[in-house]
């Protein structure tokens, strides 16, 4: 194709081909993980972070500035993983780069890209270069400074100078030349651009099915469990999109709080924000029909969903403590001051952190980290005007950042726990009784300090790193991201690690046991410790969470 202006069916569709030929790629993507253990997950993140642009397309919209809008929305829901987030808002910054464009020239598209770049910077609090950032900085640069004539010479320009950045991002980032790997979220950035060139030079591809995220994976529902003879107890769970539409309303000033205070009046659980024109809310209710029909009177739907609770609720099945976590707020009841999100894997470790005060667990963590649009479902959940957010693993920082920023639901704090340990030494020693927020941030800081958490997981390829020789299907012990010991054995490794744990200013060890590991392994492993450091505390913990056999948490 030799086309000189985008417009929004043809933005839609080469969307569309970037997020299939990414699908095609993505384990590959996966693969190129800098720890050699079954956490890869970039490729993945970006797919589903492309598949939510992708699901929101409008196949009849030729605006390309509502077409571009409606994707970078379905992106900033869908976003999950660094590099997720970080392609949501590039996509994001393109779609202000087109605000109010029917379609775009060439100089135009350039304009826009650089908007994306500074919204995929100001993403991320400190940049890190050598990663997808530099890359689609100097593709861009690159792209605008030459004289492309067509889309398609500025897609090829785009990509010629990608591919060029992305080979130098180890000598940017010397974790990546350590490990012999380039930038995995660049590299997924590339497939994207191949893709839609491959739409604009008129080449056809298989579509695959887009694989489903497990944090957004629902059960099927039992239609059995909602007779005739029952009662709606619990009231629908709705959701739309609504368009303001001119005719209708002013829609450059029309204010949100219009619609939330109706639905404050007819249900509970309200989040309702406005992005452009479009209005995306939620809301607890006995009268769905009451949204619509007011709603209506200001625009027209996008999408619509409507969910009976009360059959949600009796598919549980005993599942009595889990339901009464995620049970809408009574309307009138007033809201307590703090609440807790946090996000964990594994049945023993989620028990664990609810002990301990959470409020609402967020399923994901290592290789299934949760989107924008979980942390803004689990908001919701909960009944308080101050939320604090525990990501407890830094590739979930930021898609808890970008959801916080979307919800006005309450005031979101986004601690910026790295692991389960410092998650769980935090909520150990939280106390709010104070009220005094800052002073509350202060403490959870000084709680996470003083805990340091050791893993055992097992090795997926061959590798050297930290003067250790590590072979595919080995076990190693590592804290942080430092090898300490690798074995061919697991119950080998996990004493080998426990030898080098340092109880210096520490005397607790919280051990918890993996899917893969054994009680009487864990045993021996738990008598070790004992052995090896005697003194400690030991407390144990069936996690069940997967790629850690065992995770010590010491503090």
């Amino acid at each position: 194709m030799q086309e000189k202006k985008l417009d929004g069916s043809l933005y839609s569709k080469l969307i569309k081909r970037g997020t299939i030929n990414l699908n095609i790629h993505a384990e590959e993507i996966n693969n190129l993980n800098v720890f050699p253990i079954p956490d890869g997950d970039t490729g993945s993140n970006m797919l589903l972070t492309m598949t939510g642009g992708k699901n929101a397309i409008d196949k009849s919209e030729k605006n390309l500035s509502a077409a571009a809008n409606k994707i970078s929305n379905g992106m900033l829901l869908s976003a999950r993983g660094n590099s997720g987030v970080i392609l949501s808002q590039f996509f994001d910054g393109i779609s202000a780069g087109f605000l109010d464009l029917e379609e775009a020239d060439i100089s135009q598209i350039a304009q826009a890209f650089k908007q994306g770049v500074k919204h995929a910077y100001s993403a991320v609090m400190t940049p890190v270069e050598g990663t997808i950032l530099t890359v689609v900085k100097d593709a861009t640069e690159y792209a605008c400074n030459e004289k492309a004539e067509t889309i398609l010479d500025f897609i090829e320009n785009f990509i010629t100078e990608a591919k060029l950045s992305l080979e130098r991002t180890p000598n940017l980032l010397p974790v990546l030349k350590k490990a012999g790997v380039v930038d995995s979220g660049g590299a997924g950035l590339i497939y994207i651009m191949e893709g839609m060139r491959q739409y604009l030079k008129g080449e056809s591809v298989i579509e695959q099915d887009t694989p489903s995220s497990s944090t957004d994976s629902q059960s099927p529902i039992n239609l059995d469990a909602f007779t005739s003879d029952d009662v709606l107890e619990f009231g629908y769970c709705t959701e739309l999109l609504l368009r303001l539409q001119n005719k209708k309303c002013d829609v450059e000033n029309f204010s949100v709080d219009t619609i939330k205070t109706y639905l404050d009046s007819i249900g509970n659980s309200v989040v309702a924000f406005k992005t452009g024109s479009i209005i995306k809310l939620h809301v607890h209710t006995m009268t769905p029909d009451k949204v619509l029909a007011f709603c209506q009177q200001y625009g027209e739907f996008l999408t619509v969903k409507i969910e009976n609770m009360s059959l949600q609720h009796n598919s549980i099945n005993g599942q009595e403590e889990e339901f009464k976590i995620a049970q809408p707020k009574p309307k009138n009841q007033e809201k307590k001051e703090y609440g807790i999100v946090a996000v964990a894997a594994g049945e023993g470790i989620k028990q664990m952190f609810t002990d301990h005060g959470a409020d609402v667990i967020v399923d994901g963590g290592q290789s299934m980290n949760p989107s924008a649009q979980n942390f803004i479902t689990a908001f919701n959940k909960v009944n308080a005007k101050t939320i604090f957010v525990f990501p407890n693993n830094s590739n979930v920082i930021l898609a808890a950042q970008q959801a916080a920023k979307m919800y006005d639901g309450a005031q979101i704090i986004v601690i910026e726990s790295k692991t389960i340990g410092e998650g769980y030494a935090a909520l150990t020693m939280l106390d709010t009784t104070s009220n005094d927020t800052n002073q509350i941030i202060e403490d959870i800081k000084l709680s996470m300090s003083g805990v340091t958490t050791y893993y055992v997981s097992h090795c997926v390829r061959d590798a050297e790193m930290d003067g250790i020789v590590l072979h595919n299907g080995d076990y190693i012990g590592f804290q942080e991201k430092k090898i300490m010991v690798a074995t061919p054995e697991r119950k080998r490794t996990a004493l080998q690690t426990v030898e080098g744990i340092d109880f210096t200013d520490h005397e607790v060890c919280i051990l918890i046991r993996g899917e893969d590991s054994t009680d009487y392994e864990k045993e021996e492993v738990k008598k070790y410790l004992l052995l090896k450091h005697p003194g400690i505390e030991v407390y144990e913990v069936n996690g069940g969470q997967d790629i850690y056999s065992y995770i010590f948490i010491v503090e």
